[in-house]
């Protein structure tokens, strides 16, 4: 069962639903158990994987934001940019997850 609270400070947003904010929230595994370590090894590969993937995302959404382009143009690098935040913070949680399953 994992106890999902915040940590560390006042929350940031990271989801937007129906105009909505949600406070970040930060997964901590209050009673872990252990993944089998071929699962383990595994998710730890799509982590770094999707890490680099999302840096990518983040490094082209910055390039972008530097080009002269009309304002509905701007808005959607900056929606591309804010989603590639949340990403990687959603990344480094799962990080956090599987450092716990060593």
């Amino acid at each position: 069962m994992c106890d999902v609270s915040n940590v560390r400070g006042s929350p940031k947003t990271y989801n937007r639903k129906n105009g909505g904010e949600y406070p970040a929230r930060r997964t901590i595994m209050t009673n872990p158990e252990k993944l089998p370590p071929d699962v383990a090894n595994q998710l730890r590969e799509l982590v770094h994987d999707l890490s680099n993937s999302i840096e990518t995302i983040m490094q082209a959404s910055y390039l972008l934001g530097q080009l002269e382009m009309p304002s509905h143009g701007k808005k959607w690098v900056e929606l591309v940019a804010e989603a590639a935040q949340n990403a990687a913070q959603i990344n480094r949680q799962l990080r956090e997850v599987l450092r716990g399953q060593r």
